[in-house]
């Protein structure tokens, strides 16, 4: 006869499937866009740690597209914005042997690799570290002396809104009649297009790459408005569209930029001659598609090295890391999202979480919480640590998550940790909390339910707690005739973050669930009575706890 409480859950209606994991037209959440900005030097920083001078090539191309504004008779100076490892420096001294640049970026590392150069000369560079939308510009070169300023690929790395206080600050130190020769990219390049496949946009036309660092894309008509409200007008202004094609790779790549030269008119009505105006037609090859046999284009340079674009784009972006975990006879490696790249990840299944590292230690001590029994993991992420542990002693094992990427992954991690007949008993599942169509088919595979089902840090959505007992609730086993360490188990191991255990307590118990044994670290748990205590030895376990705010809950069915 069916209990009370039984009853009760069937006639409940059926939890709400929820959106766990939040759609790809979200965009990047306002916590992260605040984050992106404030940190914006830091992701510069490691940019140039991690690719040092090799990832733009030498600006040979600056003499052939702007010879006449370096050239000419008498001394020039040169301010170089966003100066990066001085590519474009260090081909300007060489060619134009009158010209002084001051070189400026906001990353120190930058500024270090320019000032490391072997061409690096006090006498014909000063590289300092600036800040052009905050810091002031004349405390490092004189009002009103720069002849030219460059800005070369520099002001899509800010938010738009920064823009008009960087060119604010550049007009301090630019004479009158000054000019600013400008490349950027363009709406419609090759990485705008990749972007607008992931998660990753920021605002209309901004967007941030994988490690962290950010690219505006400017139309004509937004570019020369941007300049024409701080009084610089365009003089040439062209849209370039260029195939490049990497052969080797079999990758063809549309690139698209936008390149001016503005003009610091020291008189309120100046505006440009319609032949100035004519020149943007010049860059503009629109759609150009090379032939099967034709030649490189001479003159054209892509401003980065071999083989960064294609990372630059994410063609081939190396975007895991190896992890190695230590289980005492039970070692595994994982892939998992890189760290340099989780801050762009919606799925924290992509990640390796505190808490599947202490249950998976805690499983390889203890295989008897699973000898014999059949075992489902709730959120297994791509690591399935717990999973791959607890296959070694249980019947048959099922990982499952709702995201698709992590079970790819996870797919990757356990091939390459496992080998019959471990590998022929642990199976991979997609698992939303709430799905009918889900739950039925692992139901189909396994219509006895699970002994034990285990699930670590899946508590921090408040929305998922209730599916999260209904989908646990309908999977487990009815079977209440074994001893209480021996009886159907729900285990959960998490840190408390926006679900408090009031809350988990009241959840679980609607659908079923009781406490029956609760542990934290530094708890005074009395080991004899305490069935989670009796997982932990005296000693040598520290090590696999890897934060005090961990907690372990014990769930049986009422």
């Amino acid at each position: 006869m069916e209990s009370n409480t039984e009853n009760n859950v069937k006639q409940q209606q059926p939890a709400q499937r929820i959106q766990i994991y939040p759609p790809t037209t979200t965009g990047v959440s306002p916590f992260w866009i605040a984050k992106y900005e404030r940190d914006a030097k830091k992701y510069w920083d490691q940019f140039y740690r991690r690719h040092q001078d090799k990832f733009f090539k030498d600006r040979h191309y600056l003499d052939k597209e702007w010879d006449q504004y370096f050239s000419g008779s008498g001394r020039k100076l040169i301010l170089e914005v966003g100066c990066g490892a001085g590519n474009a420096v260090f081909p300007l001294i060489a060619t134009y042997p009158d010209v002084f640049v001051y070189a400026c970026d906001f990353s120190q590392r930058a500024v270090n690799l320019v000032k490391a150069h072997k061409e690096f000369n006090e006498t014909r560079v000063s590289a300092f570290v600036c800040d052009l939308t905050s810091d002031d510009l004349g405390k490092h070169i004189s009002p009103a002396s720069v002849d030219v300023v460059t800005m070369i690929f520099v002001l899509s790395a800010l938010s738009p809104e920064k823009m008009p206080l960087v060119l604010q600050n550049i007009k301090k130190v630019l004479k009158p009649n000054g000019y600013v020769l400008f490349r950027d990219y363009a709406v419609g390049d090759l990485a705008q297009e990749r972007f607008s496949t992931k998660d990753q946009q920021i605002s209309e036309n901004f967007h941030v790459r994988g490690d962290g660092t950010r690219a505006f894309y400017f139309s004509n008509e937004f570019l020369t408005s941007l300049f024409k409200e701080q009084g610089l007008d365009a003089e040439e202004l062209g849209l370039c569209c260029k195939q490049v094609e990497n052969r080797a790779r079999e990758l063809v790549m549309n690139r698209r930029w936008v390149q001016a030269v503005f003009r610091y008119s020291d008189s309120v009505n100046y505006s440009p001659s319609s032949e100035a105006l004519s020149k943007s037609d010049l860059c503009c090859q629109e759609n150009i598609k090379p032939k099967a046999d034709a030649e490189p284009i001479k003159d054209f340079v892509v401003d980065m090295s071999e083989g960064m674009a294609v990372e630059m784009f994410g063609a081939l972006t190396n975007d895991t890391e190896v992890i190695e975990i230590e289980l005492g006879g039970c070692d595994i490696k994982i892939k998992v999202l890189s760290k340099e790249y989780q801050h762009t990840c919606k799925s924290t299944g992509l990640m390796l979480w505190e808490s599947a590292r202490l249950m998976a230690a805690i499983l390889a001590r203890n295989p008897s919480i699973v000898a014999g029994k059949r075992v489902l993991e709730l959120g297994s992420g791509c690591g399935g640590i717990c999973s791959m542990v607890a296959v070694r002693s249980a019947s048959i094992m099922v990982a499952t998550d709702g995201d698709r990427t992590a079970l790819e992954l996870l797919n990757q991690n356990i091939i390459s940790n496992l080998r019959p007949p471990f590998l022929t008993k642990l199976f991979i599942k997609k698992l939303e909390w709430g799905n009918r169509d889900d739950i039925d088919a692992i139901k189909a595979m396994n219509n006895e339910g699970f002994e034990v089902i285990i699930g670590t840090d899946v508590t921090y959505i408040p929305d998922a707690i209730l599916p999260l007992f209904s989908t646990a609730r309908e999977l487990i086993s009815s079977n209440k005739s074994a001893e209480k360490d021996q009886a159907p188990a729900l285990i959960l191991c998490h840190i408390f973050r926006r679900v408090d255990e009031p809350s988990l307590l009241s959840a679980a118990s609607r659908y079923g669930f009781r406490l029956v044994d609760k542990w934290a670290k530094g708890s005074p748990n009395n080991e004899s009575q305490s069935l989670i205590g009796s997982w932990f030895p005296e000693n040598n376990f520290e090590e696999h706890i890897p934060t005090s705010a961990l907690n372990i809950m014990y769930f049986q069915l009422d």
